[in-house]
């Protein structure tokens, strides 16, 4: 039987994180969500449970940008510069739409680069289009 995967969200946004939370199951991502409320507490749980061997270790991060303290622009670099830690895939789900973040997260290693939705139809669209991403990482369960 395969383990299901882990994802890391990195929300700041209690209504966010719980319309985010609901378009997984309506998209049938059965994987385990985790979320940090911020950059400092998605670096603490890196740090203690996304290295190599760990069971805790995310499979994909799911990260804003817009934070406050360490926001997602650093976290971003910081994960990416990190041997341990740069295999796993980043994707950026932010209220952002600059030209320059999409191409500072690409230039820093973000594996993709998605506009938040502005409602819950929205959302379902853009888990569908992440979910066939994801398949071909290998990161969703197979039965699903």
């Amino acid at each position: 039987m395969e383990m299901s995967k882990l994802i890391l969200v990195v929300e700041d946004c209690d209504d966010d994180y719980e319309v985010l939370s609901e378009s997984f199951k309506e998209v049938e991502i059965i994987n385990e969500l985790v979320r940090c409320k911020d950059g400092q507490e998605a670096l603490d749980y890196l740090n203690k449970n996304g290295r190599q061997g760990n069971p805790k270790r995310p499979d994909l991060i799911l990260l804003d940008l817009n934070m406050p303290g360490i926001d997602g622009r650093e976290v971003l670099r910081i994960v990416k510069s990190d041997f341990e830690l740069q295999s796993i895939p980043v994707f950026i789900l932010t209220t952002s739409e600059s030209e320059r973040d999409v191409e500072d997260c690409y230039k820093f290693g973000a594996n993709s680069y998605i506009p938040k939705p502005a409602d819950f139809d929205g959302f379902i669209e853009a888990l569908k289009v992440m979910k066939g991403f994801v398949f071909e990482l290998s990161l969703l369960p197979k039965n699903t």
